[in-house]
């Protein structure tokens, strides 16, 4: 019989890699040889990279083996956030679990949330940081492509259900300039036509009732457990608890009901992609 050597996902920073790679490998039921010629690697490639006992994997096989092992681009995701030197501490981590959520509850203000970005949004957004010298070009190159491979799970086979408010200012603020904003908002009407993705936006009209202050993300995992994710100026949290998570549940769901209704919101949309009066009423 051999011996299977176990894995320690908290011994070194490509660890987690390696398990996951492995755990996707078992669950198609295939050998470390089977995926080598599967990705055109080595087989003994395969298990340096699941031990994580040598530098990092490519770029490559982790987009190979993405394809081969059909995991929804979840490899490539922990391969850039280990890469990425542009983001927040604690949001790969953040990002790692919502790659694997059921359901994904988000409250954004000020942008679009980077899910529902195009790729002239995004790149605004880094460009502007790149001018300020917050980040380098590589940096900006890297956290657009970063963005659009989580944006991959909503396009998966089981995608999770995504509920989206945006504040109003998020569809205001004419990021890019009007033609990028213009695409911008004609993706968000392309949502309203997917049936995992449920968008509504939240006017200033609900002032004082609006019962979050901050962007934040609500996650549930397979197992039905909570995991919240919230920002400040430069600051990120990973929100456990789940006393608070609750109390987060309860809120976005005031947030929901206080919020434009579906078609309402669409006409929002599309009334601002048209430069005309917005609705106000729910």
């Amino acid at each position: 019989m051999v011996n299977r050597r176990q894995l320690d996902p908290t011994s070194g920073p490509w660890a987690p890699f390696g398990v996951q790679l492995r755990r996707s490998r078992e669950m198609k039921g295939l050998t470390q040889a089977q995926l080598a010629k599967k990705v055109g690697f080595d087989p003994s490639y395969v298990s340096y990279a699941e031990l994580a006992t040598r530098e990092p994997p490519s770029e490559k096989f982790a987009r190979r083996a993405d394809e081969a092992l059909e995991t929804g681009g979840t490899l490539l995701l922990m391969w850039l956030q280990n890469k990425h030197s542009a983001l927040l501490e604690g949001f790969p981590e953040y990002a790692s679990h919502e790659a694997k959520a059921a359901e994904i509850r988000i409250f954004e203000s000020g942008v679009v949330p980077g899910l529902f970005q195009t790729e002239a949004y995004a790149t605004a957004l880094a460009m502007a940081d790149v001018r300020r010298g917050a980040i380098t070009q590589r940096q900006a190159d890297e956290r657009v492509t970063f963005l659009l491979t989580r944006q991959q799970l909503l396009r998966r086979s089981s995608p999770p259900l995504v509920h989206a408010v945006l504040d109003e200012s998020c569809l205001r603020r004419p990021i890019g300039g009007w033609g990028v904003m213009d695409e911008q908002l004609g993706f968000l009407e392309q949502q309203f036509d997917v049936s995992h993705v449920i968008l509504q936006v939240a006017p200033f009209a609900m002032a004082e009732h609006r019962p979050f202050a901050l962007p934040m993300r609500l996650l549930t995992l397979l197992d039905h457990s909570l995991l919240g994710y919230s920002e400040s100026e430069g600051r990120s949290h990973l929100e456990r608890d789940a006393d608070v998570l609750t109390v987060w549940k309860r809120h976005y769901d005031r947030l929901q009901v206080g919020a434009l209704a579906e078609t309402a919101t669409l006409e929002w949309i599309r009334a601002a992609r048209e430069g005309t009066a917005c609705p106000t009423s729910t």
